[in-house]
């Protein structure tokens, strides 16, 4: 893929600014209790390696990875368990921190998946919350940017694992 189709959305300095908001939001909620912060891997990694830094508090972290996508831009409407956490989640208020949301399909099974094993609470942060293919209605509860546009890369989103390292999120123009 040639890097002029790539539009920048989302500045590293614009990025920033809204995590340092989201985290402060993010203490101030989880004030009172323990936090459990689990990344969907992979793509969550860089967002949460941020994101965890801006929250001011304790908490624990751990990943979580699962597989919907085939290869390119296309799930595959099956939510495959790839690995588990290894923190215990009985009673824990977990964060689910995901790069993007978009049909909602893999949240739902997340979310679903966490209240079964026993934790107190599952809340949703997303560096994005992406509208336009949205198949389930899922609450995100702390989400970064909504963008509808098109196919996005970079800052932890990828096209055929390629371009999470990108310090912006991008705006694919010839893929759609």
């Amino acid at each position: 893929m040639n890097k002029e189709q790539f539009q920048l959305i989302l500045s590293p300095e614009t990025i920033a600014q809204r995590i340092s908001t989201l985290g402060q939001t993010i203490t101030q909620d989880y004030k009172d209790k323990n936090l459990l912060a689990i990344g969907v891997l992979k793509g969550s990694f860089i967002f949460m390696a941020d994101l965890v830094r801006a929250i001011n508090k304790d908490l624990q972290m751990d990943f979580i990875r699962v597989s919907s996508y085939g290869s390119g831009t296309s799930s595959s409407g099956t939510i495959k368990l790839v690995s588990e956490p290894s923190a215990a989640i009985r009673g824990s208020h977990i964060l689910l921190i995901e790069d993007i949301v978009d049909s909602g399909l893999t949240l739902q099974w997340l979310q679903r998946h966490f209240l079964d094993l026993g934790a107190a609470s599952v809340k949703v942060c997303s560096l994005i919350n992406k509208n336009e293919r949205r198949e389930q209605d899922v609450h995100i509860d702390y989400a970064g940017f909504e963008i509808n546009q098109g196919f996005l890369i970079g800052y932890g989103l990828d096209y055929d694992e390629l371009y999470r390292n990108l310090d912006g999120v991008y705006h694919v123009k010839t893929i759609e």
